[in-house]
């Protein structure tokens, strides 16, 4: 072992070695009616069928998720700021995200969806409203 691993305290050396758990999940993804446009979301914020934000029972509200369509590889980022009615769905995205996915004139897909840390997913957002194209795979 080299010796500046050695002097290291042993909580130290497994701090270093910690992995970030993530949370990941596949089903079937759908996406807002314009009907709920304006109203409000469990988080209290406005719904906006503008914004990168998704409904989800199966990731808690404020959750940064990357959404991957399985059939054509496309990825969005969005926050769960919404809860939905759905139970056979695992998330139903804004439609601005549904269009990224390319799933909006068949209705559903079948996706992917990873937790990801609160500073990767509002860069990434941040990179989708600028209309910048995303990386396809990250460490």
């Amino acid at each position: 072992m080299p010796i500046q691993q050695q002097n290291l305290p042993k909580s130290q050396e497994a701090a270093s070695k910690k992995e970030i758990k993530t949370e990941q999940k596949t089903g079937i993804a759908s996406f807002y009616h314009n009907k709920f446009e304006g109203r409000k979301t469990a988080t209290g914020e406005v719904f906006d069928n503008d914004k990168y934000t998704a409904a989800s029972n199966h990731f808690k509200l404020g959750t940064y998720v990357k959404v991957t369509n399985q059939v054509n590889g496309k990825v969005v980022y969005v926050k769960v700021n919404d809860r939905m009615g759905h139970q056979s769905r695992m998330i139903d995205l804004a439609e601005v995200a549904a269009e990224e996915l390319k799933f909006v004139r068949r209705g559903t897909a079948k996706v992917k969806i990873e937790s990801v840390p609160a500073a990767e997913g509002k860069r990434q957002i941040l990179a989708q409203n600028a209309g910048e194209e995303q990386p396809k795979n990250e460490l």
